[in-house]
């Protein structure tokens, strides 16, 4: 574990923060084919450009975190980062928390590369935080995690996802004993948070959806929970799954459709995201 700068505050601890004026919802900002043409936009650069600067003048006041999908903007090569650097940028300046929704993941070097890309203040992508994939082995994940704690980003861990076709691997079991590879991961998150006297730097994502969800009692850090709303997930699942007071604090509902489908306009999102907020509020 590597301690983080005396003084520099966690991005748990930011997240709680903030959360306290806006509550506790994350907007996905994910503009694939179907949210463009639906706001009325070409499926281009142009189109990208103008969902996005939509975004970002109707998030900036309201939103607690918003997590740009990284996908949607790569597809469109420099051009597409080019405007994912700004909206970046803009949201962070207004005070929004950011999440880079990347997923990466791989080893050594390469690690290291994605977590000076994402979690480096000299980078133009440099986020709040970011969600990698422990797939390569949870200690793959030491570089971003260490840049992590040493600027006070956020590193959000893929545990439990809300999509179906993951359970089987999730679910395995971990070298013989009975600890599933979710749990596993939620753990060892639990682990590195534990040198920090409140909320930590890492996090885990959960899905809403899950029937046996890893215990989050004591993971120490923000619970990213996709699949609320359009995935059929309701508040009565994230309480579930959230457990106790201390946990429910820390998560982050994340909720992508149900803003951006009020869309085109700033002002009817600004107000989708304050309903949302209100409703998913732990």
């Amino acid at each position: 574990m590597t301690a983080r700068p005396t003084g520099l505050p966690t991005f748990g601890q930011r997240f709680l923060e903030r959360s306290e004026e806006f509550g506790q919802l994350c907007v996905g900002m994910d503009p694939h084919v179907g949210i463009l043409e639906a706001w009325g936009l070409k499926a281009d650069v142009a189109g990208l450009e103008e969902f996005s600067k939509t975004c970002v003048e109707a998030f900036a006041d309201v939103a607690c975190v918003v997590k740009p999908q990284v996908a949607f903007y790569e597809q469109f090569g420099s051009a597409g980062l080019a405007v994912l650097e700004r909206s970046i940028s803009e949201l962070r300046k207004a005070g929004v928390l950011v999440i880079a929704d990347a997923k990466r993941g791989d080893i050594g070097s390469t690690m290291a590369g994605y977590a000076r890309a994402w979690l480096d203040p000299e980078s133009p992508l440099c986020s709040d935080a970011v969600t990698v994939s422990p797939w390569l082995g949870f200690d793959s994940l030491r570089p971003v995690i260490d840049l992590g704690e040493r600027y006070g980003r956020g590193v959000i861990v893929l545990a439990a996802t809300s999509n179906p076709e993951a359970r089987s691997l999730q679910r395995s079991f971990f070298d013989d004993t009975d600890t599933n590879l979710a749990q596993y991961i939620v753990d060892r998150v639990a682990a590195e948070n534990a040198q920090h006297s409140g909320a930590g730097n890492l996090g885990v994502v959960v899905g809403a959806t899950l029937a046996e969800p890893p215990r989050l009692d004591q993971v120490g850090g923000m619970v990213l929970m996709p699949g609320v709303g359009a995935q059929g997930g309701t508040m009565d699942d994230v309480r579930r799954i959230a457990g106790g007071d201390q946990t429910a604090s820390l998560v982050s509902p994340n909720v992508s459709r149900g803003v951006l489908r009020a869309g085109p306009n700033p002002a009817d999102l600004r107000n989708a995201v304050a309903e949302q907020a209100a409703t998913l509020r732990l």
